[in-house]
């Protein structure tokens, strides 16, 4: 669904066939820094956990030459950027499943939009912190439901104590970043509840559909398990 939403972005902001700088910060095992290199784009990954910048090496080692030569990977802290790079250099920037480790991410989010050059867009993925009831609620844990209401704290599948984001508060931050909101999408409006090894259904695209539908459309888009913010530099 990201990649969907993000190609949407891209695509409607840029012309077609130009070769964009792209920075992912907090890139995990690069699936979307490798997926934006294959579509000819030049790509820098920043990743901290050495664990995970390892597995991203293993994948890039496996591509072509062509490709290789298109990603740059820097272990690093992602708000360490001014330390690596000018202002202004890339068209893209990602911070997708980043925030959510973050005590106070605005410092994070404004030195991500001082990496962006004049009209380049910023995507974000976050948990949605307005819905953070919903996934105890349709599993039946009443006490947690309750409990979610009041809170942006929860603990996440790998059982890590973390925090989610309001929308509002973010739409507001993007603002005072000089990267205000341009589009948003709700993303696993249906899916939150479905075990990370459970089966693909043969009905995948339908499913997809549904999912992708759901995550442009109101009311649903809002209790979606986590929010895609796409932002514009002035």
């Amino acid at each position: 669904m990201v990649a969907r939403q993000l190609d949407e972005q891209i695509a409607g902001r840029f012309p077609v066939g130009q070769r964009l700088r792209v920075l992912d910060v907090g890139m995990g095992q690069g699936t979307q820094a490798l997926r934006l290199a294959r579509a000819g784009h030049q790509v820098t990954g920043v990743e901290q956990d050495s664990t995970m910048i390892a597995v991203a090496r293993e994948s890039l080692a496996a591509e072509p030459e062509g490709i290789r030569s298109r990603v740059r990977l820097v272990e690093s802290d992602g708000r360490d950027t001014g330390v690596h790079f000018l202002p202004g250099s890339f068209d893209v920037v990602l911070c997708h499943g980043v925030l959510m480790y973050v005590e106070e991410p605005d410092p994070l989010l404004a030195g991500l939009a001082r990496m962006l050059a004049p009209g380049g867009l910023l995507s974000l993925l976050v948990r949605n912190a307005d819905a953070l009831a919903m996934r105890p609620g349709l599993a039946g844990d009443w006490a947690d439901t309750l409990a979610s209401f009041d809170t942006s704290a929860y603990t996440n599948r790998l059982g890590l104590d973390v925090r989610a984001d309001r929308l509002d508060a973010l739409t507001g931050t993007l603002a005072g970043i000089g990267a205000p909101l341009h589009a948003w999408y709700g993303v696993r409006v249906f899916t939150d509840t479905v075990p990370d090894d459970a089966a693909v259904p043969d009905d995948v695209e339908t499913l997809l559909a549904a999912e992708e539908r759901a995550g442009r459309t109101d009311p649903y888009r809002r209790v979606a398990a986590l929010l895609h913010l796409c932002g514009v530099r002035g």
